[in-house]
């Protein structure tokens, strides 16, 4: 029995042995690490954060009517150049009937008193030219001449000031139920004119359409929309996490979506002091206005990013940021170098910035060396990971 326990023990062993001795070989045959190298290039890095938004006019003007009434007719469409005062649109004024009653009142209470007025005057001149007869003839004083000549002449002003007002009255009346009146040539309120030179951008009403005049207490019927389309600016809105990093004057790189292979420079005017909760997130505004657009044509409101540059390094020495190590102890950045087949020296850099793919590489290496790739993935060819 003991004897059959020394066999299997001595079995054991021979079998440990003869495992510990293929392991051993079979990690003798694998291929020992062979390490790629990457060298630094030239790289103009930009910094950015990303911002989404539209191209709109930096200045859009709304015609607004000052009548309300009825459109008789339209005379421009969207897309077309107008000058300033050119016809935009006649329109057809319905009157209120209380409106229209309370004009023709106030003509009639008018004409009462210019016949009042102009009655008094009759009896006043009679009463001057009598007393000026006598005055002349030295009969009255001249203090008391001096009083009927200023009744006489207050007389006079009344039956003047009535007949201005009477003619106020009328034309009043005649805006009330047509628009217009005598004199207003123009300026009929009828007619919508435009108040700035561009393009017409919208024109959200037609023949048929009711409008409302713009008052105290309407801001009225848009009849038209014109702006300069070419002063345009970028309306977007940067994260709260993002906005820290920005600042008025920075420059910007604007895509439009519908416009490919080609980029506009804009200049960051304004960052809106507070933020709005949009889907759970602070949103500020931004605004930025395009900068030399006279060759293309960008249509009001197409969407748009702002590439907003925080730092900008052009044509500096970069490495991949992968290949940058960092001391355990000291946390400072170093690279290893090769100065032989598989051999490597430990050099010290200063590292400027970084767009997250290159750094810009300020002193300790150059141009000609060999960085080594440190965290390459093991059994995957070298081209694959170049």
């Amino acid at each position: 029995m003991k004897r059959t326990r020394t066999v299997i023990l001595l079995i054991l062993i021979v079998v440990i042995f003869g495992g510990s001795l293929y392991y051993l070989w079979m990690k003798n045959q694998e291929d020992p690490i062979t390490y790629t190298t990457d060298s630094p290039t030239e790289q103009t890095i930009v910094v950015k954060t990303v911002a989404t938004g539209s191209i709109v006019p930096k200045e859009e003007v709304l015609i607004k009517p000052n009548i309300s009434g009825v459109i008789e007719e339209v005379f421009i469409e969207a897309g077309e150049y107008v000058k300033q005062g050119d016809l935009i649109a006649q329109i057809k004024v319905i009157p209120n009937a209380s409106t229209l009653t309370s004009s023709k009142n106030s003509i009639a209470s008018n004409r009462n008193a210019l016949e009042t007025a102009e009655i008094n005057f009759k009896t006043q001149k009679t009463i001057y030219d009598r007393q000026k007869a006598l005055f002349d003839k030295g009969v009255i004083a001249a203090n008391e001449f001096d009083q009927v000549n200023n009744t006489y002449l207050q007389a006079k002003q009344r039956v003047e000031q009535s007949r201005i007002d009477l003619t106020q009255s009328r034309q009043n009346y005649d805006i009330i139920k047509t628009g217009t009146t005598s004199g207003l040539g123009a300026s009929a309120q009828t007619q919508v004119r435009a108040t700035v030179a561009g393009m017409v951008l919208d024109v959200p009403v037609k023949a048929g359409n009711q409008v409302i005049e713009a008052n105290n207490f309407n801001e009225g019927t848009s009849i038209a929309s014109l702006a300069d389309v070419k002063k345009m600016i970028f309306e977007g809105k940067v994260d709260e996490s993002e906005v820290g990093k920005i600042k008025e004057g920075l420059p910007l790189e604007i895509t439009v979506g519908a416009i490919e292979n080609e980029k506009f420079d804009a200049v960051l005017d304004y960052i809106a002091p507070k933020g709005v909760a949009e889907n759970g997130a602070i949103q500020f505004e931004i605004k930025g206005t395009l900068k030399k657009i006279d060759s293309t044509f960008i249509r009001a409101g197409l969407s748009a990013n702002a590439s907003i540059i925080l730092e900008k390094a052009e044509n500096v020495l970069a490495i991949k940021e992968a290949l940058v190590q960092y001391d355990k102890e000291t946390k400072k950045p170093y690279v290893e170098v090769a100065i032989g087949d598989q051999q490597f020296e430990r050099k010290e850099v200063e590292l400027g910035i970084s767009d997250g793919i290159f750094v810009e590489v300020k002193s300790g290496i150059n141009k000609a060396d060999k960085i080594k790739v440190w965290n390459q993935i093991q059994g995957v060819p070298q081209y694959a990971q170049q």
